[in-house]
């Protein structure tokens, strides 16, 4: 770690079909080896899916309310006191949030068995969309920890 001073956050570039820099992202976090315009084809064709199967006339707009709805807002960090650890619940930040969101709807894709990355992140957005499945699981048990270790929130520093 640097200790000159703080890394210069790069923004990514939209991607070229909806122009919007979330999907950029997104689609950097499927890319595997480099693969990009593989990693976009799946993408834009489970989002072509995942508005068809949720009837958005927008498929953009779908997308970002699916992963609004998987990202978390708190979470527990181990903290040492005095010998003793504790998981103490602190709040998220927007990006970690959402490069969370990302992280847990893509590798939810890609543990189904028997499908396709595309049909598994359709799969995955639909039931984002929809408030279920395994990444929103994954989020409410990462609130139902915070929650339960709230005693512990006068830790945080």
């Amino acid at each position: 770690m640097s200790r000159r001073r703080r890394a210069v956050k790069r923004t990514a570039e939209p991607d070229p079909v909806y122009g919007n820099a979330v999907l950029s992202k997104f689609i950097n976090k499927v890319m595997l080896q480099g693969k990009k315009s593989i990693a976009r084809r799946i993408v834009y064709n489970a989002i072509t899916k995942f508005a068809g199967r949720v009837k958005a006339e927008n498929p953009l707009d779908a997308f970002l309310l699916a992963l609004e709805n998987a990202k978390p807002t708190l979470e527990v960090k181990s903290r040492r006191i005095g010998g003793a650890t504790y998981q103490v619940p602190i709040e998220i930040p927007a990006e970690r949030s959402l490069a969370m969101a990302m992280r847990w709807i893509i590798n939810y894709s890609r543990d189904k068995a028997g499908r396709s990355m595309e049909d598994g992140l359709a799969q995955e957005l639909t039931d984002c969309f929809q408030n279920q499945g395994s990444t929103i699981k994954k989020k409410d048990d990462t609130h139902r920890m915070a929650e339960a270790n709230r005693a512990f929130a006068h830790y945080k520093w």
